[in-house]
């Protein structure tokens, strides 16, 4: 049975997209918030306010201390965030890393060229084995392998900051902003507890329902746990999105950074996507987005494309084809290295993939089971224009 999905007249965004909204028009919050980036913003006033916040936070020249700290993974977006605030604003930042499930070698020598950029480095390893019990909880349980990392790189960084009396936080971009959201999310500046538990991924788990699991304690779990109330008021913590004040492009801000030894994926695109230039710190993450693929119909891709359609790089045409082409294939390397990572099996982890998949969206034979083409693809119940 074929069934049509409503997407977005300008980009290729599908109405499965959840706190995705459209208007009378058929456009997409994602796409109605980049407009008013071009044109209902006055990012001069919003410079002038970003400096006014800052300067309050930065030290005299012969003061010891940090002025802000940023939380990194080594990526483009964070390269561009320590680059910008140590250059461009004159700061003296400290950054934070939550080490990643399974870093790449390529990730690794990113994460390693912003202390070569002059800029101190915190790289938080993680206890392994309590990690790798949420990995695989997460993976289970809300059909999110990383969601152990979702909630590390937004607590380990506010923690430190707080045990370092750091008070000024810089995130990138709000993602809500650049990927559609609802409108309050949209319009915040700053990152909050709130923002975290309704925003950032966590799916309704807390860390909480994580005790007891592999016989998880709450100690076991400490860095996960966001501070109190008290810490971030003691600390008087400010935790702000530099895409609220300036312009977000990422394709310009990967020119600049590569200008400073970020490198790319010089031998084919990320798996899941046409690019070759984001997601380069994590092994299975191609895994991740599959997740999104078979519960919500669109992946990596279709993210991509949207923002370059938005930014005016590709035509929404172009777009469509690049989709078709890149979107919802099979993660095998990514799967791959699950098998490895977890100890499970690959038809044990086909099995709860499955359990996860939409069974409106992807075809079904006589006995319940989800057709699949010769390459072990999903076959769409739906038609994407």
């Amino acid at each position: 049975m074929e069934v049509e999905v409503r997407y977005c007249k300008k980009c290729l965004f599908p109405e499965t997209k959840p706190d995705l909204h459209f208007n009378e028009e058929g456009i997409c919050s994602a796409c109605i918030a980049s407009e008013s980036k071009d044109k209902g913003i006055n990012w001069k006033q919003r410079e002038k306010d970003f400096y006014t916040i800052i300067n309050k936070f930065k030290h005299k020249e012969d003061e010891i201390g940090y002025d802000c700290l940023i939380p990194v993974s080594g990526g483009k977006d964070s390269t561009y965030q320590a680059y910008f605030m140590k250059e461009i604003c004159g700061m003296n930042p400290l950054c934070v890393c939550f080490e990643t499930t399974r870093v790449t070698e390529l990730g690794q020598r990113n994460l390693d060229n912003i202390s070569k950029m002059g800029i101190d480095v915190i790289h938080f390893k993680k206890n392994y084995n309590a990690y790798r019990s949420m990995v695989k909880e997460g993976f289970i349980r809300v059909g999110d392998e990383m969601w152990p990392n979702h909630i590390g790189i937004f607590t380990i960084p506010i923690n430190i900051a707080t045990k370092f009396k750091i008070p000024l936080i810089i995130w990138g971009e709000n993602p809500q902003q650049e990927y559609g959201g609802p409108l309050e999310s949209i319009e915040k500046n700053k990152l909050t507890r709130r923002w975290l538990e309704e925003f950032g991924g966590l799916l309704g788990n807390r860390i909480q329902d994580m005790i007891g699991v592999d016989g998880l304690t709450a100690k076991d779990l400490t860095p996960y746990f966001y501070p109190t109330d008290k810490e971030l008021e003691d600390t008087g913590v400010t935790s702000l999105f530099l895409g609220h004040y300036f312009f977000w492009d990422a394709r310009k801000h990967l020119d600049i950074v590569k200008q400073h030894g970020f490198e790319v994926k010089e031998d084919g695109p990320v798996e899941g996507t046409y690019t070759n230039y984001e997601n380069l710190d994590e092994e299975m993450h191609g895994l991740h987005d599959y997740l999104k693929f078979v519960k919500y119909g669109f992946g990596r891709a279709t993210d991509h494309a949207c923002i370059d359609i938005r930014n005016k790089r590709l035509t929404r045409k172009e777009g469509l084809e690049l989709v078709k082409k890149y979107d919802g294939k099979y993660p095998y390397h990514s799967i791959n290295a699950f098998v490895d990572y977890s100890g499970m099996t690959k038809e044990q982890i086909d099995e709860i993939l499955d359990s996860y998949t939409n069974p409106v969206l992807f075809k079904m034979n006589e006995e319940g089971q989800f057709l699949k083409d010769e390459e072990g693809n999903l076959v769409r119940s739906f038609e994407i224009i």
